[in-house]
């Protein structure tokens, strides 16, 4: 009788704090399931973690929801996810009412990625300053003549994936000092519905509308054109071209850099950014898991083959077999 007594006490205690149920959470680092929220700009580098975390950890199913930046951190503070893969942090605001929440947030860098420009495989013109993206960025030049007197192309199509997206918040602010032209395109509307990366998505739009329209240019993430099967990781998808971009006043091929991962960590790629892996749920269950597996040695090294530069130093054993 008094071991059932115990018993029912020691339940009491587990079930009820200060009055309050105590919910018992049933994932761990390794299993259950949980929802991240991802910037589409970053679906096929977080496709594939998702793929391997899930192939080591048999007991575990990560959903992945890609969107855009705005209807992401929509996501994220609403509670509706507790992981959020994007191209800024919080703001002061945003973290100010998560923390009025009572929940712990971790934001950690977790790679630096590149903006890369891709022209068609007729356009000759391959090196671009800084200074002239931003003009066609603004309206200030239409024409590829503008920038080359010998080019046969005319107008300059620009195309990014969404009115909203992330690629373009970049241009705005970081580039054309919070301006952009009318001349700018997007390929998707940017709706609140989810993506769903079996269907044509916006970026691959991006690259399917510059593979087919000589004078297009696009904007897009580096992840989607990295070509898979280059472990150099000194190549790109074989149906555009990607554009060299300079700082110096005039580009030069001595001055100029493609978004390579070894240019983009060395700083000399000017069209690079951080990325941030931010959670909210830092109790040990399955979402920080992946946070932890995503940002340590294996994750980062899928972040490296992606074509982005990992946050974190890899390290590289070599086998020395002394002389004879």
């Amino acid at each position: 009788m008094k071991r059932a007594s115990f018993i029912l006490f020691v339940l009491s205690l587990v079930l009820h704090s200060c009055g309050k149920p105590r919910v018992i959470r049933a994932d761990t680092p390794t299993s259950g399931i949980a929802e991240i929220v991802v910037d589409e700009c970053f679906a096929p580098i977080v496709r594939e973690q998702v793929d391997v975390f899930e192939s080591l950890n048999r007991n575990a199913t990560v959903i992945p929801v890609y969107t855009g930046e705005n209807q992401a951190f929509d996501l994220f503070m609403k509670d509706s996810v507790r992981v959020i893969i994007a191209a800024r942090e919080l703001t002061p605001n945003e973290a100010l009412i998560i923390k009025e929440r009572k929940q712990t947030v971790r934001s950690q860098k977790y790679a630096t990625d590149a903006i890369a420009l891709i022209v068609n495989k007729a356009n000759m013109d391959t090196l671009i300053t800084v200074a002239d993206i931003k003009r066609i960025m603004t309206g200030e030049i239409r024409s590829w003549k503008e920038l080359d007197p010998k080019s046969p192309l005319g107008e300059i199509a620009v195309f990014f994936d969404s009115p909203n997206s992330s690629t373009v918040r970049f241009i705005r602010d970081s580039i054309c000092d919070g301006k952009l032209g009318n001349n700018l395109k997007a390929r998707a509307s940017d709706s609140i519905k989810t993506i769903d990366l079996s269907e044509r998505t916006p970026n691959q739009q991006v690259i399917d509308h510059v593979a087919s329209t000589p004078n297009a240019l696009g904007v897009i993430g580096v992840n989607w054109i990295s070509n898979p099967s280059d472990t150099t990781n000194l190549s790109f998808i074989g149906k555009i071209k990607v554009m060299a971009v300079s700082r110096a006043e005039e580009a030069a091929e001595s001055n100029s850099y493609q978004p390579f991962a070894a240019y983009v960590g060395l700083g000399k790629y000017p069209l690079s950014r951080a990325l941030y892996i931010i959670i909210s749920d830092v109790r040990g269950g399955l979402p920080s898991g992946f946070v932890n597996f995503a940002a340590g040695e294996r994750g980062q090294r899928i972040v490296y083959k992606a074509g982005l530069y990992p946050a974190y130093g890899l390290t590289r054993v070599v086998s020395v077999r002394p002389s004879l």
